[in-house]
């Protein structure tokens, strides 16, 4: 088995062609980051007004991060904008529910007030409370997701309408009629110059919680040291699971761990924005069928990080992306996708993925790239044989059945099948004909 590649000349023309289309998407970025940034505002002076109506709701103007990772996105899937609730989060009762199902995670809970409680007056008002039964020694009753939900949309109606009285947003930027009530989340469209914004206006209780994947070493070889130890300490957000129930949210720690991704050397987060733009292209017909959204790829760029820590596997940009195709089509072949932080939970459930039509997608895409990355017709050169044979979906399915093969050498076996691999550490070179030989026979049959 062939550890390396030379480049020959219509690979030579590929490799242009992958920055080509990577230079189209970053011309864009800018624009992008910039609509962003006029939308949060309207919003920001929306719920500032909220605020002076209702100090139970805060303005938060911490999050930076979204701009970054609005940039990085061709999708226009809706965007989630936290209210963070004014609350002493500690001084609540977290009573957890029993998961439902195997791989349930996080688990649901309800928001608790202690019968001794002090300075919580504010939520134990009918608008945003349930009492408790007198048999409860504990808890008096309870935070309720939707009571909050209903007093933050008529909240949100009154100051939009106050704002554009006052002239205080953009006309046209903000209309009250767009506000939809959903059962966990407020839809709401903002304008920003011709690009219209969905975001999913959700509130949030901040708290101290544990989150166990970023205690242990598991996801430590793809970040630099102490990384994930500081990312744990900003705590988690609570946000609505149900009309009656809250869950943990690990958005934000999962955005500012993409954020440090955007700090080291390397096409990390390039192999992202090219993937989620080939995935709105092609994959989903341009927005017009639902399918992968960026979260999922993001996930799979979370993966890819810790299961190809060294610094050289990031160093090519064809390469770099062939590291997210193979995390992606093992999750699809398998159809798990697990949550980076709660590996029991599986991405990729939902009746409204068509995992088989996926897979074909990404597996096409993977074996002839080129046609799905022309951008100008002088940028499609000769086309290549396709890269893979039919064992590869054997191979793919192997983690179904052993978990053990999810590791690098694995993945490396993978790359080696894509004529990707390009890595000159004699370990990894070992370690990955040590699978590929347990893997031999198995592809001689499907092959």
């Amino acid at each position: 088995m062939s550890a390396t590649y030379p480049l020959a000349p219509a690979m030579a023309e590929q490799v242009s062609l992958w920055h080509h289309y990577l230079l189209a998407i970053q011309s864009r970025e800018a624009h992008r980051a910039q609509d962003y940034q006029c939308a949060e505002n309207v919003l920001l002076t929306v719920l500032e007004r909220v605020h002076a109506l209702d100090p139970r709701f805060i303005v938060d103007y911490s999050r930076d991060l979204e701009t970054f990772q609005f940039a990085l996105r061709s999708s226009e899937d809706p965007l989630d904008l936290e209210v963070p609730l004014w609350v002493d989060a500690e001084a609540l009762l977290i009573e957890e529910m029993d998961a439902t199902k195997p791989g349930d995670s996080p688990a649901l809970c309800h928001l608790g007030i202690p019968r001794d409680a002090a300075g919580l007056e504010l939520w134990m008002t009918d608008d945003v409370f349930t009492a408790a039964s007198e048999s409860n020694a504990k808890c008096c009753g309870h935070i309720v997701p939707s009571k909050v939900l209903h007093v933050l949309k008529d909240l949100l109606v009154a100051a939009i309408v106050h704002c554009k009285h006052h002239g205080l947003i953009p006309p046209g930027s903000l209309n009250a009629d767009s506000l939809k009530e959903g059962q966990l989340h407020l839809s709401l469209i903002v304008f920003s110059g011709w690009r219209k914004i969905c975001f999913n206006v959700v509130p949030v209780v901040r708290r101290k919680h544990r989150v166990p994947a970023l205690d242990g070493a598991q996801l430590t070889p793809g970040f630099p040291e102490g990384t994930l130890r500081r990312i744990a300490s900003h705590g988690v957000d609570l946000v609505p699971a149900s009309t009656q129930h809250w869950r943990i949210s690990t958005s934000y720690l999962l955005t500012r761990l993409l954020g440090v991704l955007g700090s080291l050397q390397g096409h990390r987060l390039d192999s992202l924005s090219i993937l989620d733009r080939v995935n709105l292209e092609k994959w989903r017909g341009g927005g017009q069928i639902s399918g992968l959204t960026f979260d999922h790829l993001k996930t799979v760029l979370l993966w890819a990080s810790v299961l190809f820590p060294a610094p050289e596997d990031w160093v090519e940009l064809q390469g770099s992306v062939y590291r997210l195709l193979v995390v992606l089509l093992c999750c699809l072949a398998t159809r798990n996708l697990p949550h980076f932080l709660h590996p029991g939970c599986n991405l990729l459930q939902g009746d409204s993925l068509n995992l088989s039509a996926i897979y074909q997608h990404v597996e096409s895409f993977a074996s002839q790239p080129e046609a799905s990355l022309r951008i100008h017709v002088t940028h499609l050169g000769r086309g290549l044989p396709p890269r893979i044979d039919n064992g590869v979906k054997a191979l793919l399915q192997l983690p179904a059945d052993d978990p053990a093969y999810w590791t690098t050498a694995y993945f490396d076996v993978l790359l080696d099948k894509f004529q990707v691999f390009n890595i000159q550490d004699e370990d990894r070179i070992l370690a990955m004909q040590s699978v590929f030989g347990k893997t031999k026979a198995l592809g001689s049959e499907e092959s």
